[in-house]
Formats: C-alpha cells, structure tokens, sequence
C-alpha cells in the first residue's frame, strides 16, 4: 500500500443541493481524477434533468409533449420509464406528474396555489398520462396541463452512477450524496459507515444512526423545502392525490441496493403514510424504511430491529 494513500473529499452545490463524494484511494492523484469525474457526471445529469434550466431535455418535453410525441434520448427516456413502473409499483403514491401542481409553490418566497389552482391541476397529476413509445424513444402528454419534474428520483440516479464511475476507477471504498440520497461503495476499511438519519424537528441533531455496507440510504423529509404559516408546514413531497404536501410524517427512509429505487421509495413512504408504506417496503426483498410520524414516533420495517439510542461519536457523519 502506497504511504501516501488516504481519505479523499469534497462537497460542491448541485442538483438543487449540494454532492458530496468521500473516498479512500491508495493514490491521491488518481483519487481525485476520479473525484471529480463523478461531479462532472452529477453536472452532466443536472443540464439534463433540471426543469429550472430551460435548455434541458426535460424542460423541452415539457413544453412540447402535450401537443406532439418529443422524441427523448435514451437516458432520460429509460429514467422516465423506470419511474412509471415505479408509480404502478406504488399505486401512484410516486408519480413524476406532481409537478403539475409543484410549479405553482415557491418555498423560498413563501408561495403556494390557491385551492382552485390545485383543483385545476390535479387533473393533470396522473402517471397514466405519459404516454411512452418505446420503439420511437417519444414521450407524449395526454392532457394539455401535463408536466413531469425527476426530482424524486433523479438524485438516486446520481449517486449510483457517481459510484459506478468509482468503481471503473478501482475505488472500493466510498460514499456518493446528493440531498437526502447516498450511495456506499464498500465499507469504510474493515468497518461499517454509519449514516445518520437527522432529527426532523431539532436541526443538526440526529434521530437514529444506521451502519450500513455498499448500500443505498434515501429520506425524504418534510423538512428540507418548506416554510410554515399559520401553524402548518408547506413542504415539497407533494401528494398526487390532493396536489398538496402530504402530511402525516416527518421523514421517510428506505435503504437497500439500488439509490434510484430508495430514492423512489421514501418519498412514495412519505406519501403512502406509516402503515402502507412499511406495508409496501415488506413487499420489497432487500429493502427496509425507517419512519417518523407527525408526532415524533419512530416505526421500523419488519426486518430491522430497533437500534440503541447514538452516541456522539456514531453521529458524525461517513
């Protein structure tokens, strides 16, 4: 092993959030070419992906697919075919479509839809009215009104491709995030990571840590984008059933092998509520869901056991 051999990391602002990438290379110099790599393809995923960029190739589908098929690329048309299995998988708990309302709130400036905009809009939030060729790789909107937005799933994809590209580079240990979304490659030389899953209410703090190896970890939290008023939280994991922020729990977590689908799946738990979305993730091989309801209670798939209260030192974070 070289002696020169280390820990190797950065964060930069992405995907509407910020990436990080943390990994062990035994050569520095190769470690951080591989580094960056991973951030060109995050910057890469975001041109493409972004709905805030009109010049990406959502932001053109968009536009175009209710009045014609907008022939997609491969990447994005494959991303856009997952997540509708993904929505029939979960009754349209997940559903690309909710941005049919989701344009209509600014958190950052305090803005939501009144309710005739929202009862106008969910007229349009309904998976089933993506239509996919798969022969000619078009997208068509059935219903004028139709807009997709890849946000719940779109940062998963970047983790786990971040870390395909650690492992072209012979990498074996790492941790790919971006948002609420991480990625392990490996362990953390011959121990476990240990991620924290934050307090949703006491900001800085951490609820429950999970050590895990060479898996994905996903939470959605009502507590990422929002601004209160008048005692309730307007928060952007927004319900295809009502066009309004689903309320009931605090945070979702999934984790299991692939960060496209725990990314998927916490906010389809959030959405779905404590007892059908645990009843969902039961129904799932290699995937648990940790969640915190509106009262601050803890529940726990069927296959976890509750872990000890973290101690200081386990809350740092990988």
């Amino acid at each position: 092993m070289s002696a020169q051999a280390e820990w190797l990391g950065d964060t930069r602002p992405l995907m509407g959030t910020e990436v990080s990438v943390y990994l062990w290379s035994d050569d520095p110099e190769a470690g951080r070419r591989a580094l960056d790599e991973v951030f060109d393809e995050a910057s890469r995923i975001d041109r493409l992906m972004s709905t805030y960029k009109d010049e990406s190739e959502i932001s053109k589908i968009n536009r175009e697919a209710a009045d014609r098929p907008t022939l997609a690329g491969e990447e994005l048309f494959g991303l856009v075919r997952r997540a509708l299995d993904i929505s029939v998988l979960t009754r349209g708990a997940f559903d690309i479509t909710y941005d049919s309302v989701g344009q209509y709130y600014d958190f950052r400036e305090r803005q939501r839809p009144d309710p005739g905009t929202i009862a106008a809009a969910r007229e349009t939030i309904d998976y089933r009215l993506v239509e996919l060729d798969r022969a000619a790789s078009t997208i068509f909107f059935a219903k004028p009104g139709v807009r997709i937005n890849l946000g719940g799933i779109a940062k998963g994809y970047v983790v786990e491709r971040g870390v395909d590209i650690l492992r072209r580079h012979g990498i074996e240990h790492a941790a790919v995030t971006a948002g609420g979304d991480t990625r392990l490659l490996g362990d953390r030389r011959g121990r476990p990571f240990v991620v924290g899953i934050r307090d949703p209410r006491q900001d800085g703090e951490v609820a429950i840590s999970v050590p895990l190896e060479d898996e994905a970890i996903s939470t959605s939290g009502d507590y990422e984008r929002f601004f209160d008023e008048d005692g309730v939280r307007y928060h952007h994991i927004i319900s295809p059933a009502t066009g309004e922020p689903a309320a009931g729990v605090h945070s979702a977590t999934v984790f299991g092998p692939d960060a496209v689908l725990t990314d998927a799946l916490s906010t389809s738990v959030f959405v779905m509520g404590v007892d059908r979305g645990l009843t969902l993730i039961s129904t799932l091989p290699d995937y648990e869901s940790i969640v915190i309801d509106a009262s601050g209670k803890v529940y726990y798939s069927d296959g976890l056991r509750q872990p000890e209260t973290p101690s200081t030192e386990s809350e740092k974070s990988p």
